[in-house]
């Protein structure tokens, strides 16, 4: 039975949630799905939380907070668009109990998502043995650190060197010794040590995260797929305007926009300086409130706003999408953002800078409103466009909106693609040996004595059980060995190598 493990920080805020989404379209699809998580928020079925004593738990963050001791300097003014990940032997713990616990749910496979905030250290994958998908939730997996790459900025195809984003990065002199200095260029050097020794397959969630991550340093030796998360569509579904508003005690007979983020305005990459631009330069704002949610925000001259605070209940997201007019998502740099997702699930228009993930899901005009990137005055364009469609227009963009997420997006679509990969990469559960090759990779994995494996062979007159034994075949990735079992075969003479084949199509 396949048995996918899902390991993520925790089970709340953008990554969070998507995990937990694609957890459930799992079991839903009855998929033996497990969540191991450091914070569990939720009360979905199957989310386990990481094992540590109050001892352990404190000795970890202590050493470290030791180990980032020399750049937090540098760290101070980057803490919001950076996450180091590196592994100081003599610092590190090792975290033998995230080890031992993954090992006891004896997984199929391992699905990792955002696993930064000290949850696992990069170093730790390596003594993994089973297959690994990744899905980049951001583009922290393929940098020195940064969970998004500021514009123009090359570091993640040249080794992240000297990264702009710190006040060390005035170094002028190219030496080893200040690039040891740089937390970006270690957090790199540590990744790659490591991803050579991992069977390791990358998922980008959307097309312009894929293709960023075949372009990286880090990445462009891994086999690169593109699948999306998903969205529960019964649960995020058109429901009438007028009860959504009377729900939220909204009044309002104006146009209302919405605007949403963790941490409100004081977040920079979310774009609120940008929509305030925009919304500035409205015609008859007069006409428009703008609901704020996800923390507090500064207010905008000419435009009524209501702050709604954060929204833990999903629930009153739903009510929120629906009784809103258009959402909109001026963030700087996206993924596969789920307030899009859940919007145009609910047959709300959206109206978002082109970059990103956002083309997967917004089509521009059709459902709603793709700007020029980081342009405010298209932005404004935008919203006005959507404002001023008539009844008729503005019911097809609807309909055109929830469409498109069900056809792409919805629980059952999104599950069988990834029942598929995980398939794929665990050999569809076991390993099927259909090739000579495959009789020779299985024999060299279950001994260090091949040619007296291979007298075993000839003198039975069937396989030995140990060559199809599980545990030999799911800790080695079978086609990989392939190559080297070719070369292999010249060691060997071409009377035993003849006697083999000879034996294999006798009995096979």
């Amino acid at each position: 039975m396949l048995r996918v493990l899902h390991l993520v920080t925790q089970d709340n805020g953008g990554a969070g949630r998507a995990c937990v989404r694609l957890h459930c379209a799992l079991l839903k699809a009855n998929v033996h799905s497990l969540i191991l998580t450091q914070q569990q928020t939720s009360c979905i079925q199957n989310i386990h939380v990481l094992k540590q004593s109050k001892m352990r738990k404190s000795l970890t963050k202590s050493l470290r907070n030791l180990s980032l001791l020399p750049f937090r300097h540098s760290l101070k003014n980057a803490k919001d668009y950076f996450s180091p990940n590196i592994h100081i032997p003599y610092l590190s713990t090792n975290n033998q109990s995230l080890l031992r616990q993954i090992e006891s749910f004896a997984p199929s496979i391992i699905h990792l998502h955002w696993i930064e905030g000290g949850f696992i250290n990069i170093h730790n994958l390596a003594s993994l043995t089973k297959p690994m998908l990744w899905s980049l939730h951001d583009e922290n997996a393929y940098t020195g650190g940064c969970h998004y790459v500021a514009q123009g900025c090359e570091g993640a195809r040249n080794g992240c060197r000297i990264c702009p984003l710190f006040s060390n990065a005035t170094h002028t002199h190219k030496t080893h010794k200040s690039f040891s200095r740089d937390i970006s260029y270690l957090t790199f050097t540590n990744k790659q040590k490591t991803y050579n020794k991992l069977n390791l397959t990358i998922n980008g969630l959307s097309s312009w995260i894929a293709k960023r991550a075949k372009e990286s340093l880090l990445l462009n030796n891994k086999t690169i797929i593109n699948l999306p998360n998903p969205i529960d569509t019964d649960f995020y579904k058109p429901l009438s305007q007028t009860f959504a508003k009377q729900a939220l005690g909204i009044k309002s007979d104006k146009i209302l926009l919405a605007f949403g983020a963790i941490g409100g305005s004081s977040v920079r990459r979310k774009g609120f300086f940008q929509l305030k631009t925009a919304l500035k330069m409205l015609n008859n704002k007069e006409k428009y409130e703008l609901l704020v949610f996800g923390g507090e925000s500064e207010n905008i001259d000419g435009i009524q706003m209501t702050n709604l605070g954060v929204i833990h209940d999903e629930v009153a997201l739903v009510l929120l999408y629906n009784a809103c007019d258009i959402f909109i998502q001026p963030s700087l740099a996206e993924n596969l953002s789920n307030a899009i997702m859940e919007s145009l699930s609910c047959g709300t228009a959206v109206v978002a800078f082109d970059i990103g993930g956002n083309g997967d899901m917004i089509q521009h005009k059709q459902n709603g409103y793709l700007a020029k990137p980081l342009d405010t005055q298209d932005l404004k364009n935008g919203i006005e466009w959507l404002a001023n469609r008539n009844v008729s227009e503005s019911q097809n963009i609807a309909k055109n909106a929830r469409d498109s997420i069900i056809e792409k997006f919805s629980y059952d679509i999104v599950a069988s693609q990834y029942i598929t990969i995980y398939k794929q990469l665990t050999g569809g559960g076991g390993v099927t040996l259909k090739s000579y090759c495959d009789y020779l990779a299985a024999l060299l994995l279950a001994t260090f004595t091949p040619i007296l494996y291979y007298k075993q062979l000839s003198s039975s007159n069937k396989y030995p059980s140990a060559i199809l034994h599980p545990f030999y075949l799911q800790r080695y990735n079978i086609n990989k060995i392939k190559t080297i079992i070719y070369l292999s075969m010249k060691i060997l003479s071409l009377q035993q190598s003849k006697r083999i084949l000879l034996i294999r199509e006798r009995h096979g």
